[in-house]
């Protein structure tokens, strides 16, 4: 493959984050809302109808690896590899990190990540498809940085 590739790997890695924002305002808690509403209630069980979103970011990367591959037409392979990353991403931060599905990463206490729990914690306050607010995953407003690092400080210096 080409040098260039892990450049296009990161720059898909960031554009999945504006991708991410924009499914979950407009599509999530738009017309496919009925398969999003059951995350941010707590109902019994480990899946959610919810778990479905994965097959729109999914379905793609594999579709840009496979045919990119096929092709050998490496732009698309590198994208497909970005998209796959921030789904990973996605799955370690907000499954795993935020949401607890996994009894792993819940000693993480870094402003940066304490902001991210807040913002997330601040959007499913909103039980209802409007409202709502803190869409994104990684990039959050900076308000919520602010508090974290307050918090941090402030935990930091009753050791």
């Amino acid at each position: 493959m080409y040098w260039w590739g892990p450049f296009v790997l990161v720059a898909t890695f960031v554009i999945m984050e504006f991708m991410a924002w924009a499914t979950h305002r407009f599509v999530m808690h738009g017309f496919m809302w009925y398969f999003h509403a059951d995350h941010h209630v707590e109902e019994p069980g480990f899946f959610e109808r919810n778990d479905v979103f994965f097959l729109i970011y999914a379905v793609p990367s594999w579709l840009c690896i496979m045919l990119g591959m096929m092709t050998e037409h490496y732009v698309p392979v590198w994208i497909g590899f970005g998209i796959a990353a921030y789904g990973f991403a996605y799955f370690l931060i907000h499954d795993v990190y935020i949401h607890r599905r996994f009894k792993w990463l819940r000693d993480i206490e870094r402003p940066y990540f304490m902001a991210i729990r807040k913002a997330h914690k601040m959007h499913h306050k909103h039980q209802g498809k409007e409202d709502g607010e803190c869409f994104g995953m990684l990039w959050v407003p900076f308000k919520y940085f602010r508090e974290a690092r307050k918090a941090y400080v402030a935990k930091q210096n009753l050791r």
